[in-house]
């Protein structure tokens, strides 16, 4: 006769198995109801982050402006419940439905140690992404110098580019270090609303409009992150060149590493596969959504390049000292673009590590970073932060920009 341990595991085997196996399909699933959804991430008892997604058929949506992010890895559990795992970042939604028009439940941010569990609802049929705003919004084309203040002594600048059409506001935020990614909301002549959710990052930003000015500025990221912020029209303020940034120490002309792959095999700069090439090394982390956006570019782009002879590798910095749960995180990522190259797990995290691990860099200021080397093993240009396709015009000049210098690169 089995004990009472083997009929514990044995359920909790079952229940596992019921979870992972189970065919997920919207439009035959009772409590899910295709449409147009309204979430939103409670902040605190006032403040509430909302954000939209779609059902259709087999397929799950998050909207953010112009960005669609297809979330494919979702469970259903007895009584209701709902698992859904973000595709790019160790995120995920554990969901109770209440009848077949209102979610209820958790955000838990898995990269996150502390603080990282947000409440969570959502009802069905509702686009309006802030309640309580008359959607009749004038068509503008604004550019902005923001000061963020993140303590009391702390302050940073950026380009905040918003513009509004048919009734809806779209924007980023493009810093120093990179930009914040698809935002969307309202805007009136009286204040301005947006707000982001991608799995990583959960923004909400509000101010109100002054003549050309943006005062009282809020920026909450998550519910442990809150920094004020000052606005003025600028159409030339430009932040420093994101090349001068991060650069060798003197003395130094290339940079060296080791660190193991995907498989656990030992990957070196110095290897055969990399001599007489030119290489671009990512210094990346699956946490970081400008770094998504970056591997989504650098997988294209490194393919199209590749019989050329231009290599690229990833040097990941996770938020895990466990060597296989930082190989999940980014396999996920590196199958999800298709990325044919490298990534190496380097078993540190954050800038400091990062620093740490090549120490003939002046300092690792941000995720990315892309060092640029060419076919004698040279540096030859290190670029700080990334600015994705939410920045228009920024994304465009430096594809441009990029695909010239590879090109003088790979002519040498």
């Amino acid at each position: 006769m089995k004990n009472k341990n083997t009929f514990y595991k044995s359920g909790i085997t079952l229940v596992v198995s019921l979870l992972f196996f189970c065919q997920v399909n919207f439009a035959q699933h009772s409590n899910l109801r295709a449409g147009i959804w309204r979430g939103a991430l409670q902040l605190n008892d006032s403040t509430e982050l909302p954000f939209n997604f779609q059902i259709e058929g087999t397929k799950f949506e998050i909207i953010n402006g112009d960005e669609r992010i297809a979330v494919d890895e979702i469970t259903f559990a007895p009584y209701d419940s709902v698992y859904i795992r973000m595709p790019f970042f160790d995120s995920e939604f554990r969901i109770k439905m209440t009848g077949d028009s209102i979610m209820k439940g958790n955000w838990i941010n898995h990269a996150k140690k502390t603080k990282n569990t947000i409440p969570f609802f959502a009802t069905h049929n509702e686009s309006k992404r802030f309640l309580f705003i008359d959607a009749k919004q004038p068509e503008t084309n604004e550019r902005y110098k923001v000061t963020f203040e993140a303590g009391t002594k702390d302050q940073y600048f950026s380009v905040g580019t918003f513009y509004s059409k048919e009734g809806k506001t779209n924007g980023t935020f493009t810093t120093e270090t990179g930009d914040y990614r698809y935002l969307e909301g309202y805007s009136s002549n009286s204040k301005l609303m947006l707000s982001c959710f991608d799995g990583s990052h959960a923004f909400l930003f509000t101010a109100i409009k002054r003549n050309d000015s943006l005062v009282n500025g809020q920026f909450y990221s998550g519910i442990s992150g809150h920094e004020n912020w000052v606005a003025v029209k600028d159409e030339r303020f430009e932040l420093r060149n994101p090349d001068s940034l991060t650069f060798l120490k003197p003395g130094y002309s290339k940079i060296a590493f080791s660190f193991k792959n995907l498989e656990g095999k030992m990957v070196s700069l110095s290897d055969a596969e990399y001599k007489n090439q030119v290489v671009i090394i990512q210094l990346m982390g699956t946490w970081c959504p400008n770094c998504v956006d970056e591997t989504k570019f650098l997988s294209g782009f490194q393919a199209h390049y590749s019989e050329k002879g231009l290599k690229a590798i990833a040097l990941a910095f996770e938020r895990t000292d466990d060597f296989n749960k930082a190989v999940e995180l980014v396999s996920r990522l590196k199958k999800r673009f298709a990325a044919g190259y490298d990534f190496l797990i380097t078993g540190k995290t954050g800038a400091a590590q990062a620093s740490e691990a090549l120490p003939m860099l002046n300092a690792v200021m941000a995720f990315p970073t892309t060092i640029y080397i060419d076919k004698k093993g040279i540096v030859r240009k290190i670029y700080t932060g990334f600015y994705g396709p939410a920045t228009g015009e920024a994304y465009t000049k430096y594809v441009e920009e990029t695909t010239l210098f590879i090109e003088k690169l790979l002519a040498e």
